[in-house]
């Protein structure tokens, strides 16, 4: 398995950041669990143990620390997509298997995380109550990622395997396809099992081909 490499405030400091992290953790189970307004410092602190002022110190207020949860989520999820993204062959020579290959990718590791997806439920409930919070969502959230899988349609495009002419909006319709089959009655906080996945990817990429597909 390779190492991730420490930024130098990480290995001169591991305790520290190992306290941050599980602060975060801690604050993004609250947050999930009991919502925005009701999950408060000092629960956070207890289940991360350590003191009020550590969470303080560390991070900041309540605010602060919803959105270094929702960075630390995302940044994660962002990690998978790009392993993701270098596993998409540069000439496939069976398009619609490479296709399910990366949308059971994108799904598995990235779409059906279980934190991002817990967080997303818990922003569709309160954004109307801290729209501040829900332009972080959008700022560091999936939106993000928007681009780069664009640019692999967009190469599939020029290289005459796809019939498209706005990679962006065909890669929005990719994403609906291949989510349109999961199952919609599990919790948020449950993932999908292997075989659910590669049966949403397997009928979204045919529906997707036909519509995308060279002629």
């Amino acid at each position: 398995m390779s190492q991730i490499e420490l930024l130098p405030t990480e290995r001169a400091f591991p305790r520290a950041v190992a306290k941050r992290q599980a602060i975060l953790d801690a604050a993004k189970r609250a947050f999930v669990r009991d919502g925005v307004s009701a999950a408060g410092i000092d629960a956070i602190a207890i289940e991360a143990g350590v003191s009020r002022q550590t969470v303080y110190n560390q991070i900041g207020d309540k605010d602060q620390l919803f959105i270094a949860v929702v960075e630390d989520v995302t940044a994660r999820s962002s990690a998978s997509l790009m392993q993701v993204l270098h596993s998409f062959p540069d000439k496939p020579d069976n398009l619609e298997q490479a296709l399910t290959d990366f949308a059971a990718g994108l799904l598995g590791r990235c779409m059906c995380d279980i934190d991002g997806r817990a967080l997303a439920s818990l922003m569709e409930r309160e954004a109307h109550r801290w729209p501040h919070l829900f332009s972080a969502w959008k700022e560091y959230g999936p939106g993000k990622d928007w681009p780069v899988i664009a640019a692999v349609f967009a190469k599939l495009g020029r290289d005459g395997y796809l019939d498209i002419d706005d990679p962006s909006l065909v890669a929005r319709h990719f994403m609906a396809l291949i989510n349109a089959d999961l199952p919609k009655d599990q919790g948020m906080c449950t993932r999908p099992t292997e075989a659910a996945v590669l049966k949403a990817a397997k009928a979204g990429v045919s529906t997707f081909l036909r519509a995308f597909g060279k002629r």
